[in-house]
């Protein structure tokens, strides 16, 4: 047997999928063939995730039926609230949301796969997309020990979202940002997160199961919790005339630039420029320049230095900061975006499914090592 192999699965192709195409080397990504540049132009969040979900945009009477369908999935279980009421007011937003996603599933009837057919788990995963922002939502007002509103099924998923966190609905310019934010974030082919959902729902485990994978992978900071280590640096430098010193003692130590370079990407991360137009607008509404100047210098230094460009967390973490997000909610919301690849990855999976099971290269003793006796350990 060959003894080869790449650490860390590197350049490893574990499965196919349709869904989307990330072409490092030309810094494009695409859904189902549809540029992103284009479906951030043309489309909206909903159109997305029923792309997603049935491999197709939606023609305007399939859109209004799901969008229906969509907004009246929204109500949590009676017990998932009370969960968010009393779970600990200091605790990691990303732990709650993991383990309200796990509730939902005691709640469901439906969800076991192995008996579930295709147009049923079609449906939980709409669920689980519907609800996902009002776990986050709720646990956010109820630790600040505000009262939690009711759902609404008459603003879209981003408005909602903001509506729920701020109690008054959002102008039309904050709720475009973060149509833009999740639909940039919505899939990204075989990331870290992805991958946990899909080997989970392999063993025929539930859907449920397959997201709060999702989810507990996604938590880390080498995955989804860069973009609040981009905020938390800026915070540390302070001020402007402050950056390129920080930057170059970071570089000095070989110390890791938060929201710098991707694993993919060898050019630009496609969907930086989005986020960085937004942050842009943002900024100039809010007449507060100094996060963008900040960030904007860190990308000219490294890109002069290292050659390395912004990645979509680096700019995500100053149009969250700006629309009034707290830090410790935007992996959360890069979760809510990301469900919807999450629960397509996880249906396609199901359609061909086989059993991952990779093999190890054992690096322990070679030769049979005798048990010595307890008295000579």
């Amino acid at each position: 047997m060959s003894t080869e192999y790449s650490k860390g699965l590197a350049g490893v192709i574990a499965n196919e999928s349709a869904l989307s195409d990330v072409r490092g080397a030309e810094g494009k990504l695409s859904y189902l063939g549809y540029d992103i540049d284009d479906l951030v132009e043309e489309c909206h969040f909903g159109e997305i995730i029923y792309l997603l979900l049935n491999h197709r945009l939606p023609n305007p009477n399939e859109l209004k039926d799901f969008t229906v369908k969509l907004r009246h999935s929204r109500e949590l279980p009676p017990g998932v609230i009370e969960f968010l009421k009393t779970a600990p007011k200091d605790a990691n937003p990303m732990d709650v949301l993991r383990t309200g996603v796990s509730m939902l599933g005691l709640y469901d009837k439906r969800a076991k796969i192995g008996e579930g057919d295709p147009e049923v788990n079609k449906e939980i995963a709409m669920s689980i997309v519907a609800r996902m922002p009002v776990i986050v939502a709720y646990f956010h007002r109820a630790r600040m020990g505000l009262s939690l509103p009711p759902v609404r099924s008459d603003l879209s998923g981003p408005a909602h979202f903001l509506y729920l966190i701020n109690g008054e609905v959002p102008s039309e310019d904050a709720e475009k940002t973060l149509d833009i934010a999740f639909t940039i974030h919505a899939d990204h082919g075989m990331n870290a997160s992805t991958f946990g959902a899909r080997v989970c729902v392999a063993t025929l485990s539930d859907i449920y199961s397959g997201v709060t994978t999702a989810i507990g992978t996604l938590k880390g900071p080498l995955h989804g919790g860069a973009n609040e280590g981009v905020i938390h640096m800026l915070e540390e430098i302070g001020r402007e005339d402050k950056v390129d010193a920080y930057i170059d003692g970071k570089l000095a130590r070989k110390e890791k630039i938060m929201g710098i370079g991707h694993r993919v990407y060898t050019t630009l991360d496609p969907r930086a420029p989005h986020l960085k137009k937004m942050a842009e607008k943002l900024t100039a509404e809010l007449g507060e320049p100094k996060w963008l100047n900040m960030s904007n210098r860190i990308a000219e230094i490294m890109k002069e230095k290292k050659g390395l460009n912004a990645n979509v967390d680096f700019y995500s973490a100053s149009v969250y900061y700006s629309l009034g997000i707290p830090t410790d909610l935007f992996t959360p919301i890069f979760a809510i975006a990301r469900s919807a690849g999450w629960v397509a990855q996880i249906l396609e999976q199901l359609e061909d499914n086989r059993l991952y099971r990779p093999l190890t290269l054992y690096t322990g003793p070679q030769e049979t090592m005798p048990v010595p006796p307890m008295n000579e350990r």
